[in-house]
Formats: structure tokens, C-alpha cells, sequence
């Protein structure tokens, strides 16, 4: 097989190697190329894998649901009218709605955004109290730092225990005092603590100054009766949220009398949103930069074609020489062709390596951060595999355009020159 020709390769490096310079310079450009392409779309990458860091331990298709006042007056009922949810109102919604996956009623102690006095050997903290399930912890996941989080033994025997965020514990305790196990008080109200968690630096919907409770204690503690304040829902993922969304409104509409126009009554937050418009976003992002980077290396690519042609008019005698020696068109347009993949082929190889290089310091440098979404800046195997496929197949393309000028020169004339 001619690849194998040990004489071919011993010919293209000699050629190549005449004019050491003048071949760095060839490479340069592909070098370049190869660099930018390579830190644009590792760049894209890591920006997408620091949105996907920061959002870590939300379910990117999960749905929030509360209830609000009503815009329009209906069956007798006047605009302004406060909707209250009820526990029932989970049941029906999970009964009527197979692709929600789940669902965890919410309760929160005092108003919204509101805090509690938190107390505990004259240590108080202004925290925010929430009675949930533990399946709240499958939408928004709760890092622990110490102890557990709450779990169904704790809703069926409404334990009095909670579960508080690290700021609660540096308001409550001392520095390196053991809380697992301490009790804490609410609205007079004793609990021990079971556990501590800290912020995901993502989508901090409950903040780090806050006390999770068993809903079924929170009922009886807090008097809150058969009430729901709002509910967290995660949606089967092949479903598209907003449709989910809308059969929620239309069946507590219904619940509730609310008109079917009234767009106030139910306030929802679609978290699905956010996660596709990021998305989308780096999406765009990464075929941009792959779209740059491709005519970065074409023009590169195309620099080699140039030097090829200089390079064969050079070599014009050595050609005819070759010709008058048996060697067909073929063969001399298979040498230069090859010529033009071995340079760019070493060249693109080059720009690889030093571009992975810049990308590690990079990474060493923002990656472990959380404030800017920056997290493993690397190129994916499936995009270096068609990056190097589409470079060696325009330099077989850009190759040929010497290539065909090399098969022209006539053996008689080219003897002739000097």
C-alpha cells in the first residue's frame, strides 16, 4: 500500500524539511487556528458545565405554584378575593396529573418572605420557617453539612425536630458547639435539631438562614390546619412544563371558582424556563465559536495552500525530472497532496496541545470558583474528532489546487528551466 512507502515519507520530510523556516511559518497559521477553535468552543463548554454547577441539585424541570388574589369577579365572588390552598388540593392535583413526578405541599410560618424569632439560650435568629415534606428535597436539594434531612418517619409521628441552615446555626450557636441533638424554639415552641445544610450557590430559593420542619408538626404546632401555602412540583421530564402548568391553573380554577380568564389568582414560577434559556444559550454559543473557528482554520488551511504553490514552482525541474523518470500524475499529485495533510495534520496537533494547555490554566483559575459560571473548559472527544476530520479534509481540498499545478508541468519544458 503506497502509504506504507517508506521512500514517499523519506521524500515529504526532505521536501518539507529543505526550508525549515519558511515550513514553521506554514504552521503558524494552521497552529493559530487550531488554538482559537479549540479555546472558543472549550470555552463554551465550560461555560455551559458552570451553568449546569450552579444550577446543581434544582430539577430543571420543576414548577412552583401558590395562590394569590383574584383580578376578576366570578359566580358571585368580588375581585380581590384571597385563595387559600388546602392539603386536599395536592391529592387531586397528583391524582388528575400522571406526569407529575412529584409534588411537596409547602407551608411557610407568619407571611411570604416574612421572619421568625428563632430562640435558643438567649441567641435569636430571624429565620424563615417552612413545614415540608421530604420530598422537597428531590426539587430543591439541600447540601448537609451535619446530621439528616427530614424523612416520612418524621411526618407520620410529627416529630418535633427541624432541620436549620448554616447561618441559623452562627446565629443560635457558638463556633464548634454540637447542635445535632440541641433544641431550638419556635413561637414557643421546642424542636431538636437533626440536622445543618449549606447553600448549593445555585437557584437559592430558601436561603441559608432557614428552619425546615415536618408539615404534619408544623400542622399541629402552628395551628395551620388543613392549609397549604404553595407547592413545589417536579414534571416527568418528557413533558413540557407550561403544559403541565396549564392543567394545574384550569383544575384549581375549578376548585376555586376562579374565572378562566383570570391570569392573578394563581401565581406559578416555571423553573424550566430559566434551565432552557441557558440552554439555548450556550448552544448558540458553541456553534458560534465552532462557526468561527472552522474559517479561522480555513484561512489558515489556505496559507499552506499558497506556500504549496510557491514551493511547487520551485521545484518545477524535480518534477519534470520525476515525469521523465515513469512518474504518472497521480503519484506527483499524491505527494503533494500528502504534503499538505502531514503539514497540517503536525500543525493542528501543535495548536491542540498548547490550546488544551491554556484551557487547564484556565480551569486551575476560575474552574473551582462559584461566583462565574466556569467549570472544566475542555472539548468533548466527538468535537476534536470532526475539528480534526474537517481540517485534514480541507487540506485535501486546498492540497489539490497545487497538486493539479504540479500534474500540468510538462516533463520537456521543465527540464528547460534553470
Amino acid at each position: 500500500m503506497w502509504l506504507f512507502d517508506r521512500d514517499l515519507w523519506i521524500e515529504i520530510f526532505h521536501t518539507l524539511g529543505k526550508n525549515m523556516f519558511r515550513t514553521f511559518l506554514t504552521m503558524l497559521g494552521v497552529i493559530f487556528a487550531m488554538v482559537i477553535l479549540v479555546l472558543l468552543l472549550g470555552s463554551a463548554n465550560g461555560m455551559s458545565n458552570g451553568f449546569n454547577k450552579i444550577f446543581a441539585g434544582t430539577a430543571s424541570n420543576s414548577l412552583f405554584v401558590w395562590g394569590q388574589s383574584t383580578s376578576e369577579p366570578y359566580k358571585g365572588f368580588e375581585r380581590g378575593r384571597r385563595i387559600r390552598y388546602k392539603i386536599e388540593d395536592a391529592d387531586i392535583l397528583k391524582k388528575q396529573i400522571p406526569e407529575i413526578e412529584v409534588l411537596a405541599p409547602r407551608i411557610e410560618l407568619g407571611s411570604h418572605r416574612s421572619v421568625v424569632s428563632v430562640y435558643r439560650n438567649g441567641q435569636t435568629s430571624g429565620s424563615a420557617v417552612y413545614g415540608d415534606y421530604p420530598e422537597i428535597d428531590e426539587i430543591t436539594k439541600k447540601k448537609l453539612v451535619e446530621g439528616r434531612f427530614l424523612n416520612q418517619t418524621d411526618i407520620e409521628h410529627s416529630k418535633k425536630v427541624c432541620v436549620i441552615g448554616e447561618e441559623t446555626y452562627k446565629l443560635l450557636f457558638d463556633k464548634g458547639e454540637k447542635a445535632i441533638g440541641q433544641d431550638i424554639r419556635i413561637n414557643g415552641v421546642y424542636f431538636s435539631v437533626v440536622g445543618i445544610y449549606k447553600p448549593n450557590n445555585n437557584i437559592n430559593i430558601d436561603g441559608e438562614n432557614a428552619v425546615f420542619i415536618p408539615f404534619t408538626t408544623f400542622q399541629k404546632a402552628f395551628n395551620s390546619g388543613d392549609r397549604m401555602g404553595w407547592m413545589a412540583i417536579a414534571v416527568d421530564p418528557k413533558t413540557p412544563v407550561p403544559l403541565v402548568e396549564k392543567q394545574i391553573k384550569d383544575i384549581l380554577k375549578h376548585k376555586y371558582d376562579i374565572h378562566p380568564d383570570d391570569d392573578r389568582a394563581i401565581g406559578s414560577f416555571d423553573m424550566s424556563e430559566i434551565f432552557n434559556n441557558i440552554t439555548s444559550f450556550t448552544m448558540v454559543l458553541q456553534g458560534f465559536s465552532f462557526f468561527v473557528g472552522i474559517f479561522t482554520l480555513l484561512a489558515g488551511v489556505i496559507a499552506i495552500s499558497n506556500i504549496l504553490l510557491i514551493t511547487v514552482k520551485e521545484r518545477t525541474k524535480e518534477i519534470g525530472v520525476r515525469r521523465a523518470l515513469g512518474a504518472t500524475p497521480k503519484i506527483v499529485k499524491r505527494q503533494i497532496v500528502v504534503e499538505a495533510i502531514v503539514l497540517t495534520a503536525f500543525a493542528g496537533l501543535v495548536g491542540f496541545a498548547i490550546s488544551v494547555g491554556i484551557l487547564a490554566i484556565m480551569n486551575s483559575m476560575w474552574g473551582s470558583g462559584d461566583d462565574f459560571p466556569f467549570a472544566n473548559p475542555m472539548i468533548s472527544i466527538p468535537q476534536f474528532v470532526i475539528s480534526f476530520v474537517l481540517m485534514v479534509g480541507l487540506s485535501v481540498l486546498i492540497g489539490l489546487l497545487p497538486a493539479n499545478r504540479a500534474v500540468k508541468v510538462r516533463p520537456i519544458e521543465a527540464l528547460r528551466e534553470e
